[in-house]
């Protein structure tokens, strides 16, 4: 049963630094829903992140760990980046956009898949579950770059 889903948000900030921060997979496990961890297992042909390069998340979902690993198929920042997964429990095609907004940035995730024979029955839970997991991503990135970052450590005492 394929599953097509897709969230959007805006977020008050400019497309660069909402892309800079989503598109970097060692943020991953700090705003995507159920990532525990995430690493860039194969570099992409000219080195580094980008098409062709391969990262291998791992996640739970409905209570199940899965392992993955997605291949980036389009990669063009700050406005997309598009991976497919070569690896995991099911065929998966993850689309992040960032498009100027007149308010900063409209940030975008659509997951399609398909759930094979495994999941076949949870498909329709699958769906909500992915649909409201994506949606949550999308607030926990806003909050993510909106929240204000910790205050200094208090000076060492002196001595007199």
């Amino acid at each position: 049963m394929p599953i097509d889903e897709t969230a959007e948000r805006v977020i008050r900030l400019p497309p660069e630094q909402v892309a800079a921060y989503a598109m970097d997979w060692r943020h991953d496990a700090e705003w995507t829903q159920g990532i525990r961890t995430a690493r860039l297992t194969r570099e992409a042909d000219g080195g580094g992140f980008g098409i062709g390069a391969e990262v291998t998340r791992t996640a739970y979902f409905l209570g199940r760990r899965i392992d993955y690993v997605l291949r980036v198929a389009s990669y063009d920042p700050p406005e997309l980046l598009d991976m497919v997964s070569v690896a995991g429990p099911m065929p998966m095609h993850v689309t992040y956009t960032f498009t100027r907004h007149p308010s900063g940035t409209l940030a975008g995730i659509r997951v399609r898949g398909d759930a094979g024979r495994l999941y076949r029955l949870a498909a329709p839970v699958m769906a909500r579950k992915v649909r409201s997991s994506i949606g949550k991503d999308l607030r926990d990135l806003e909050h993510k770059l909106l929240e204000p970052p910790p205050p200094p450590p208090p000076p060492p005492p002196t001595s007199t």
